[in-house]
């Protein structure tokens, strides 16, 4: 394994949980804010991919998309804690807000875009959320950017041409 293809790997891998977020979001999941929080450190890592490869030998690239990807990973780990009630989560997306002072009427007259919360599971796969999947296969972008790191190590080492 090459620094290269470790930061293609880890960086296409964010593109890719990107692009399936967009993807679900286009067939009618739309996305609760946890989730949005979750799609940022996706592009940092995409954004620090592109720029690894611009600068070869750079640990710090690749330490910084490992980073991105534990960041995402958490914030995943976090929104299945409040979709599964271990937790609570902020209360502007968990429905935790108060409603004083509203009438019934005036809750018939909003509208707008469909209001999802964060505490609602929309979507599963083998009992697992999206936000799950978020953060299990980000750990696994993460162990791939940890990687790219030490064979950036190794690579500035007298030549040295370790791989992995």
């Amino acid at each position: 394994m090459t620094r290269n293809l470790m930061i293609t790997l880890s960086a296409g891998g964010s593109a890719a949980l990107l692009a399936g977020a967009y993807l679900f979001q286009a067939l009618g999941y739309p996305p609760c804010a946890m989730c949005l929080w979750q799609r940022w450190p996706h592009i940092a890592a995409i954004l620090i991919g592109v720029v690894a490869f611009r600068l070869p030998g750079q640990i710090m690239l690749p330490a910084l998309g490992a980073i991105a990807a534990a960041t995402t990973a958490g914030i995943g780990v976090f929104h299945t804690g409040v979709e599964r009630g271990f937790w609570e989560g902020p209360s502007s997306c968990t429905g935790g807000g108060s409603l004083d002072g509203l009438s019934g009427a005036d809750l018939l007259a909003v509208t707008g875009p469909r209001v999802v919360m964060c505490d609602q599971v929309s979507w599963e796969l083998f009992t697992l959320s999206m936000p799950s999947w978020n953060a299990l296969l980000s750990f696994g972008l993460m162990i791939g950017w940890i990687l790219a790191a030490r064979l950036s190590a190794g690579s500035t080492t007298a030549g040295s041409s370790r791989t992995v």
